[in-house]
């Protein structure tokens, strides 16, 4: 009844069934990682953003990698600006995540020599993008910075190719231990991404609150995920049974077809039956006709042995 499922066929069939269902459901624990860090996530960023601000001092130092729980902290930082090594970073999205562009990046220095690097906000990127662009003036003289502390970029975490060979003071990663280099001073390591003073006129553009209210859709897509991997059973169930439907409608019309002929030589047999039964009673029929001819026939026998007799023809009867 189920013999087809050792098919070449069904084989193939059942094994990429088995193989699907456990990759589905995994896929759909990853979308739910993925969801639960989301969730950790704001969480975080809204338990940091309340926070009160530091002193930037008190959550780095020159080398130091920021630690995730004191990313979004707002920290304030006094000193004056080195435009002199301000740099842009390039391929970095506007506020209204459409335009394409760059961050100003701005060391400050510190009131003890030590540099800190400020994001100062976004620019559009102008027509030419192998010169340095026409970048806002950095407030002159000493000034406090607000703003949110971020880690370093790095590839890994950001996904951001660090493409070498750019044009000069232009960068794609926010790096404080790269930069360090070019400013040669202490830095400290992460950066400050500026939320006040507000520049005059607006430019840059500073970078806008990260989002920690929406959680995405992955709590969707795992669910989906786990529906999909439940209906490739059910799918290969109603795939049997229809295979097996159509195998026994296809045997059901073999045998009434071998049995078609088989009918039709029976009819045959029965007319002949028939037509045979019509000669016997049509040589019925004739058999009394004969009969008849033969009695004829003695009565003319006996009238010639009795001319023979008296040599005389007898005589026509009168009426």
């Amino acid at each position: 009844m189920y013999r087809f499922l050792l098919s070449r066929q069904w084989v193939i069939v059942t094994l990429v069934a088995l193989v699907l269902i456990p990759v589905m459901i995994k896929l759909g624990f990853w979308q739910l990682h993925r969801h639960q860090h989301k969730v950790a996530q704001n969480q975080l960023i809204a338990k940091s953003l309340a926070a009160r601000p530091v002193p930037v001092t008190d959550l780095t130092a020159p080398g130091r990698t920021l630690p995730r729980h004191d990313m979004w902290r707002t920290v304030t930082a006094t000193g004056t600006f080195d435009t002199a090594h301000e740099v842009v970073v390039r391929q970095r999205t506007a506020a209204d995540e459409q335009s394409i562009g760059y961050y100003v990046l701005s060391p400050l220095v510190l009131g003890d020599g030590r540099a800190v690097l400020v994001n100062r906000g976004w620019i559009s990127a102008g027509d030419d993008l192998t010169k340095f662009p026409d970048v806002p003036a950095a407030p002159k003289g000493e000034v406090t910075v607000t703003g949110r502390m971020m880690a370093d970029e790095t590839t890994a975490f950001s996904g951001i190719k660090d493409t070498k060979g750019l044009p000069p003071r232009q960068i794609m990663l926010i790096n404080s231990k790269e930069q360090a280099k070019r400013v040669g001073r202490p830095t400290l390591g992460g950066y400050i991404e500026q939320t006040g003073p507000k520049p005059a006129g607006g430019s840059p553009e500073l970078v806008p609150e990260p989002d920690h209210d929406s959680i995405g859709p992955h709590m969707a897509y795992a669910v989906q995920w786990w529906l999909f991997a439940a209906a490739v059973p059910v799918g290969w169930i109603i795939l049997v049974r229809r295979e097996r439907q159509d195998r026994a409608e296809a045997a059901a019309k073999e045998a009434r077809e071998a049995a078609g002929p088989r009918e039709s030589d029976d009819a045959g047999n029965g007319a002949d039956d028939a037509h045979g039964t019509d000669d016997n009673g049509e040589d019925g029929r004739t058999g009394a006709p004969t009969e008849t001819a033969g009695a004829d026939e003695t009565a003319e026998a006996d009238a010639r042995t009795e001319v023979d007799a008296t040599g005389e023809a007898p005589a026509p009867a009168r009426g």
